[in-house]
């Protein structure tokens, strides 16, 4: 076997415990940002949501980067998954400069295009977020690239020790800045745009060890390969679009919230916080599917990629168990921390118990069993299900459940749960079958 338990725990450990910080402190700048009113919480939660579309496009390319590496390491070309490493490096990073100018040149007639004619205040805290947030992109591609091939080497640790340091810096700037100096919305953002800039010089200084399978000696030479870059972009810019359209899609969703008054708004914001503990074991472990994925495909053991894929998903479902008994349970309780009033309150329970329930029965199928197939190479066909699903149903449900039926904030949450079922099913047929295994057989 390519891995072996000890290994598993070596990558699985470390990543949960990285995503176990980066939601804590999530959770810790809602908090802190909820001394400066809902209104602050509302123009953070909104400007997280577009901030999360252009994170997940670095995502994806570091995404691509790591399963064209695994597929080299699993065929012991270490040097062919050197030259990806710096390839997926320059490529992300400048476009992550792009990006910046761009969303800091139009930022208001982006965030008029996509919330509308919000509240006075809470436009001018998404504003102030979203510049300086946007400064931190770089740096952001630089972190997510490095991480993501640490992950292919089995060396989840690093990227847990890096992120551990990148959010001590984010809690304690936030609330020196929050409390201390009395920032309000900007309190929030430039810790984060700070700590993202020392994780990315830190984790960028670790590549260059000769001792690491893949690593940046030698290789920082300017211009694109043309062949590597086909290989990464073939398995990011589909990812990248089935994450972008994703969450296009949450941006008109987060549209009809905003209809709702900011009540509805800071509710669904915490809940979205708290939904993310709800799903932290999957998350975690959907990193080291794509990782353990990709290096059996490059040694050409598909027998052992599903094996790890149904070890992996189990584990994955045991802990989405765990975690929604214990916010069914607690959340009234955990609510309370957002000095939320008396209607986000009652709102953010009621979702959160729903999340919890549904999350038991088709999180897993939906978002962990996909990866198997992006990092076999079969990505065309996961993000047609995923734009179709996203846009069909959700968002068509969405918009019905609440200007039809008017079921306010929790017929939005019904309507991603409609999302998770149908994915779910067609992702599941997929899998069972075996054209998902000719992609890697292409490479």
């Amino acid at each position: 076997m390519l891995y072996s338990n000890r290994d598993l725990k070596r990558l699985i450990v470390p990543l949960l415990v990285e995503q176990v910080l980066a939601i804590a402190v999530g959770m810790a700048d809602t908090i802190m940002v909820s001394a400066a009113g809902e209104a602050a919480v509302s123009g953070v939660s909104l400007v997280d949501t577009v901030n999360i579309l252009l994170i997940n496009i670095f995502s994806a390319l570091a995404t691509g980067g790591a399963v064209v590496a695994g597929h080299f390491l699993g065929k012991k070309k270490k040097e062919d998954a050197s030259r990806a490493a710096w390839q997926i490096l320059e490529f992300a990073t400048l476009l992550a400069f792009v990006i910046s100018a761009i969303f800091i040149a139009a930022h208001n007639q982006l965030l008029r295009l996509m919330f509308g004619q919000i509240e006075p205040e809470v436009m001018r805290a998404s504003r102030i977020y979203l510049i300086i947030t946007t400064l931190s992109f770089p740096a952001l591609a630089v972190y997510n690239s490095c991480a993501a091939l640490f992950r292919a080497m089995n060396s989840a640790k690093v990227t847990m020790l890096v992120s551990l340091l990148m959010n001590a810096i984010n809690v304690v700037g936030n609330a020196f800045c929050i409390y201390g100096l009395h920032m309000d919305v900007a309190g929030v953002a430039v810790p984060t745009t700070i700590s993202r800039y020392v994780a990315a010089i830190v984790i960028f200084s670790l590549m260059f060890d000769e001792k690491k399978e893949i690593n940046l000696c030698r290789q920082m030479r300017p211009g694109f390969d043309g062949q590597l870059i086909k290989k990464i972009l073939y398995i990011a810019v589909p990812n990248g679009l089935e994450n972008s359209m994703f969450q296009m899609g949450k941006i008109l969703v987060i549209s009809a919230v905003s209809t709702m008054g900011t009540a509805a708004i800071a509710a669904n914001a915490v809940a979205n916080t708290l939904a993310s503990w709800n799903i932290l074991p999957g998350v975690a472990i959907n990193l080291s599917v794509v990782s353990v994925v990709s290096v059996c495909v490059g040694a050409g053991e598909y027998g052992q990629a599903r094996f790890y894929t149904k070890k992996l998903c189990l584990m994955a479902e045991a802990g989405m168990i765990v975690m929604s008994s214990i916010l069914f349970f607690t959340v009234p309780y955990i609510a309370l921390l957002y000095h939320l009033g008396p209607e986000a309150y009652q709102m953010t329970v009621e979702v959160m118990r729903f999340h919890t329930v549904m999350a038991v029965f088709l999180w897993v199928i939906s978002f962990s069993l996909p990866n198997t197939l992006r990092a076999a190479g079969d990505v065309v066909v996961p993000m047609v299900i995923a734009t179709a699903s996203m846009w069909l149903f959700r968002v068509v449900a969405a918009y019905i459940f609440t200007y039809v039926f008017h079921f306010g904030l929790l017929g939005i949450w019904v309507a991603m749960i409609i999302d998770w079922g149908f994915r779910a099913i067609c992702y599941f047929v997929r899998y069972k079958g075996h054209k998902w295994e000719l992609f890697g057989q292409k490479d």
